[in-house]
């Protein structure tokens, strides 16, 4: 059957128009992902990005295009940084990841109304429990307390994380942010900081942790650069970042050059879109199979993995200091 006869052979239920939502999102993988899943899996996925740079669109544009995106026949948006947090009041439900994260990566339009998902929770913890099996969770420090940053927070007390530090520039996001951990998980397991210009307290906290994960948007490609000072990165951390386009941010790199154990983003972006994808289809998705086309999309990009894969996992793999993957 050729590919014009395979697409009318699909019935209108297997066809899905989706959406991705955010700012400077042109590199992104998640229209490949979802409609190669999607092939794999019998059905037909239409995959559009609305990036706010280039509409000229401000994050709080969001709801106007979510109501475009309901009027027109997508099926679910997913949505990015800057607008996980904006969108909610744009929405008509939430599930009850959404509703203790404050903040929605996914959203589906089902009998008329629009319900707001949170995947980046599960996404960051399966990445974690697979790329840093071992890693100690006593003090960690977070970067970032925007949605990634609250997925990233929680997830890491459900690990087990002794405490949560949370930074962030504007410091009211962040005190929102460790008052709901405080709320959940106790008032001991997470504490605010301010990221600022001299990094005092930073680099205090820093210097007794164990972990630093960045949920920043720094590093990626449309915001290059490292999200606090190089010399703040020292050997006893290891270090994971939220952002995989590029997989190998400046963050990473100068991570590993210390003799950091690392962990990029590629596993969080391939487990939380994933159950996305499970989300709009109602099809449950092959994982390992999403983590190998991804792995292919980096490579023919260029791209480079930051560590070795675990041998006979999905994970990003080995995050011990090594040579760049070839």
């Amino acid at each position: 059957m050729d590919g014009v006869a395979a697409v009318a052979g699909v019935r209108d239920e297997d066809r899905f128009l989706i959406g991705l939502v955010g700012s400077g999102i042109g590199t992104s993988l998640s229209p490949a992902l979802h409609e190669r899943e999607a092939d794999e899996s019998g059905l037909r996925c239409l995959y559009r990005t609305l990036d706010l740079i280039v509409l000229g669109l401000p994050a709080a544009a969001v709801g106007d295009l979510l109501a475009a995106a309901r009027l027109t026949g997508y099926d679910g948006l997913n949505i990015t940084h800057p607008c996980k947090q904006v969108v909610l009041r744009h929405l008509d439900g939430l599930s009850p990841e959404a509703a203790a994260l404050r903040a929605v990566n996914t959203v589906v339009f089902t009998d008329g109304k629009a319900i707001g998902h949170n995947t980046d929770l599960a996404g960051f913890a399966r990445n974690l429990r697979l790329g840093l099996p071992d890693a100690p969770l006593d003090q960690v420090v977070l970067l970032g307390a925007g949605g990634a940053g609250a997925a990233a927070a929680h997830a890491l007390l459900e690990a087990g994380a002794g405490a949560v530090h949370v930074f962030d520039a504007d410091r009211h996001r962040g005190d929102v942010l460790v008052g709901s951990l405080r709320d959940r998980f106790g008032p001991d397991r997470a504490l605010a900081g301010r990221l600022d210009d001299d990094h005092v307290t930073l680099a205090r906290v820093l210097h007794d942790a164990d972990g630093l994960v960045n949920a920043t948007p720094v590093g990626m490609t449309a915001y290059p650069g490292l999200p606090l000072p190089a010399h703040l990165i020292t050997s006893r951390l290891w270090v994971a970042d939220v952002v995989y386009r590029p997989l190998a941010t400046e963050l990473l790199r100068t991570a590993r050059a210390r003799g950091c154990r690392v962990l990029d983003g590629g596993g969080m972006v391939v487990f939380q879109a994933a159950e996305a994808f499970r989300l709009f289809t109602g099809r449950e998705p092959d994982a390992d199979r999403m983590m190998r086309h991804f792995d292919a999309l980096v490579l023919s990009a260029g791209g480079d993995r930051v560590g070795r894969r675990l041998p006979g996992s999905t994970g990003t793999g080995d995050v011990r200091p090594s040579a760049p993957a070839s």
